[in-house]
């Protein structure tokens, strides 16, 4: 009888282990899963940010060209503060 009880209590053991192990592996199973789909979140989100900075790109460089008149926008201003000192200067002459 005493084999019977040895071989129960091995038994007992032996399933105790596996459910330790099938519990270990399950949780390994979940904390890989989660990890991958948080990887698979930010690499889609890095993704769009790429995307998103390409247009934006874009679109400042199409502003610079667009702005780039302005440059010439202070020889203007200076010609026209010329322009209105001088007949600003003329008016004084004829007694205006």
């Amino acid at each position: 009888m005493q084999s019977d009880e040895g071989d129960d209590h091995m038994t007992a053991l032996l399933h105790g282990s596996n459910a330790g192990w099938t519990i270990g592996w399950v949780i390994g199973l979940a904390v890989v899963l989660a990890v991958v789909a948080l990887v698979v979140s930010i690499l889609r989100l890095a993704q769009q940010i790429g995307d998103e900075a390409t247009d934006i790109n874009d679109s400042l460089s199409k502003s610079v060209h667009h702005t780039a008149g302005l440059r010439e926008l202070i020889i203007t201003n200076e010609s026209a503060n010329a322009i209105v000192a001088g007949l600003t200067r003329g008016r004084k002459r004829l007694g205006g």
